[in-house]
């Protein structure tokens, strides 16, 4: 059976760029394909840069597209990179005319700052495992780990690559289904990012301005604990952002996580909800144990609705299980290596309360009916 190029085309057409979440040829990524009377097919990619980190997984994905075609009986894949030109025309393809003011989220983007008073509270390890949890419902999802100081997202999603830079735009890495950038990307080994706050604050403009995080449904933030400089940052650079509050049920964590919803009542910002961690522990014989004490989401709850006059809702409550930390560690969330556990299916219903209402339609083929000419 011959093979033409046109039916090469289309099967890459069907190749996505692992970073940019587009088709290569959209992208002009595809620079040539050739092929011979035998069937042999050879394709020319063009990388966004020298050393693209997912060389091989692009290749991977062209091999199999083209090779599923009748008539190829052999796929040779040549790659070169991009001229200057070529990534300056991809970066107006992607962002649109050069700005420093507008972020490059969509505006159909949710975002979520997972904020909590005091640190020890489990938040980083609450939005890491809620972010995949949201990828596995078929949403696109982010994470931006802006707790510069104590940065922890990247290891527990096992995360060891940087953001390919292409002209000034910042392709985060992804893991699980779900984009991140973090300052550890950045930080040498496990150095101490010692700044202030002026410098912080340039930081989270260019994760919000300078990162490429496509059409996202949901971007959660990973905060620092507090209420310092990051948390004003990011009220002015995101002023729709929602704020998602973490405690454990201990009175002491409620009190300084009411302090940090309370932000809301100065920024203008909402209260989506109160997430309580550790809840409890269901030891082997079925025993339970509240370990931390118990009520501090509800205390929480009461607190902020009354203090910002609305209704801010208990979300989630999450029972402690020392496999969640092994898991972490191992940079593997829990809500993949063990979704059937009690506490990643607390994290999968409190998934469910945040995602939007109609999750949109991500890469599916749609069927097509072959229509008749209408008879003149």
């Amino acid at each position: 059976m011959d093979v033409t190029a046109a039916q090469v085309e289309t099967a890459l057409s069907g190749v996505y760029d692992p970073e940019i979440g587009r088709p290569i040829t959209e992208l002009n990524m595809v620079d040539a394909v050739t092929l011979d009377a035998r069937g042999q097919v050879v394709v020319r990619i063009l990388l966004t840069v020298t050393g693209c980190p997912l060389r091989a997984k692009i290749s991977e994905d062209v091999r199999t597209a083209v090779t599923a075609v009748p008539g190829v009986t052999g796929v040779d894949i040549d790659f070169g990179v991009m001229s200057e030109q070529q990534r300056r025309e991809l970066t107006r393809q992607l962002r649109g005319p050069e700005t420093e003011t507008v972020p490059t989220l969509a505006g159909s983007t949710r975002v979520y700052c997972v904020v909590s008073g005091k640190g020890g509270v489990g938040k980083s390890s609450v939005t890491v495992n809620l972010a995949v949890a949201l990828a596995r419902r078929g949403l696109r999802v982010g994470i931006m780990d802006a707790d510069v100081h104590g940065h922890s997202v990247p290891a527990m999603l096992g995360i060891t690559t940087g953001p390919t830079l292409v002209e000034r735009m910042i392709m985060p890495p992804s893991a699980f289904g779900v984009r991140v950038i973090s300052i550890g990307m950045f930080a040498e080994g496990n150095e101490p990012v010692v700044w202030r706050g002026p410098m912080l604050h340039r930081a989270l403009q260019q994760f919000v301005h300078d990162v490429y995080w496509g059409e996202l449904d949901i971007l959660l933030i990973d905060m620092p604990p507090g209420t310092g400089d990051i948390a004003i940052s990011l009220a002015q650079l995101l002023p729709a952002a929602e704020l998602v509050v973490v405690t454990t049920p201990q009175r002491t964590a409620a009190r300084i996580a009411e302090r940090a919803g309370a932000v809301a009542a100065q920024t203008g910002q909402r209260v989506a909800g109160i997430i309580e961690n550790m809840s409890w522990y269901d030891s082997p014989d079925g025993t339970r144990h509240t370990l931390f004490g118990a009520g501090g989401a509800t205390t929480v709850s009461r607190a902020l609705s009354t203090r910002l006059d609305t209704h801010c809702p208990v979300i989630g409550r999450i029972p402690f299980d020392p496999a969640v930390c092994a898991a972490g560690d191992r940079g593997a969330p829990f809500v993949h290596t063990d979704p059937g556990s009690a506490p990643a299916r607390a994290v999968g219903e409190i998934a469910t309360v945040l995602a939007p209402a109609a999750p949109p339609i991500v890469r599916q083929p749609l069927p097509v009916t072959a229509v008749g000419r209408a008879a003149v």
